[in-house]
């Protein structure tokens, strides 16, 4: 028999994402803290009225933080992956092996 651990995050009482790394839950719990804080913002203000829309615009606001954040200029974007130079070793060995 296998022992799982499972970590679920819950809202008011309603199951929302279970996750095997407390680490996920813990980020997602976080998401859900902003979506629902950005909620109350946009709830003040009169350019979007229907809840269920700013329900769904704070949580796309929450779930793309870093893109936001980039835009609003208070974090640079990530740069492209640069694939990694090979090591002094290995080039060394592949000079060798080309003369």
């Amino acid at each position: 028999m296998a022992v799982i651990v499972k970590y679920v995050v819950e809202r008011n009482g309603e199951e929302k994402m279970t996750f095997t790394s407390k680490a996920e839950a813990d980020a997602y719990d976080k998401m859900l803290d902003m979506a629902d804080e950005l909620c109350d913002w946009l709830g003040k203000s009169e350019l979007v009225e229907d809840k269920a829309k700013q329900d769904a615009l704070a949580m796309y606001l929450a779930e793309h933080k870093d893109e936001l954040l980039a835009i609003l200029g208070n974090k640079r974007k990530a740069a492209p992956a640069k694939p990694k130079a090979a090591t002094t070793k290995q080039a060394a060995s592949t000079n060798e092996k080309a003369a």
